[in-house]
């Protein structure tokens, strides 16, 4: 009896405290959290370091394209980058990649002219995927390293991309810091005004 009245009052304090609680919810209810990084002053701040994230963020994709570009043999080269960069679906590597290479021979042939017409109507002819083989077959007198030029054509294209990015950012950094504010500074703040750190 003494067990039932002990279990009973045990009831009635869990009621009383989930009645207080619930009381105490209605009258104060939970505010939501506000990022304190959320202000008027903070997203101007923010907003001088757009261009420079935006070019950052392109810097770092022309600078894992090139990692791609230098790890891969040409039959892969392509598709791995298709496999690294699967947002950009509507881009065709292996047409960029065929015309680097297409214009870079176009101008050994015709303003340098220090290689033959015909190895540039094979490589315009030919698939980027088979392009070291058919002409490794096609010239085996050829003197130089055909894979090896290549490349360096490739090699040029992301570099130029490269240095043009970074110069870019240069310019925005410089920008922000005319502004009175350290380039630093308002990087901080962009990265924290979208919660980036």
């Amino acid at each position: 009896m003494a067990e039932q009245k002990t279990k009973r009052y045990l009831e009635l304090q869990m009621e009383e405290l989930k009645a207080a609680h619930a009381d105490n919810i209605a009258q104060n209810p939970t505010e939501k959290k506000i990022n304190p990084n959320h202000n008027a002053k903070n997203a101007a701040i923010a907003e001088m370091y757009n261009d420079a994230a935006e070019y950052e963020t392109d810097l770092k994709a022309f600078e894992d394209e090139l990692f791609l570009v230098n790890k891969h043999s040409f039959k892969d080269m392509a598709d791995e980058m298709h496999k690294a960069f699967p947002k950009e679906k509507d881009r065709d590597f292996l047409a960029e990649l065929n015309t680097i290479i297409e214009l870079g021979w176009t101008d050994l042939v015709e303003v340098q002219k220090t290689h033959p017409q015909e190895q540039l109507d094979l490589i315009k002819a030919t698939d980027f995927t088979e392009m070291i083989e058919v002409f490794n077959a096609m010239f085996p007198e050829y003197e130089g390293d055909f894979e090896a030029e290549a490349r360096a054509l490739l090699n040029q294209r992301w570099e130029r991309l490269i240095n043009i990015k970074k110069e870019h950012i240069k310019q925005e950094l410089y920008e922000i810091n005319t502004s009175g504010l350290k380039a630093k500074y308002v990087k901080r703040v962009y990265q924290k005004y979208h919660g980036l750190v």
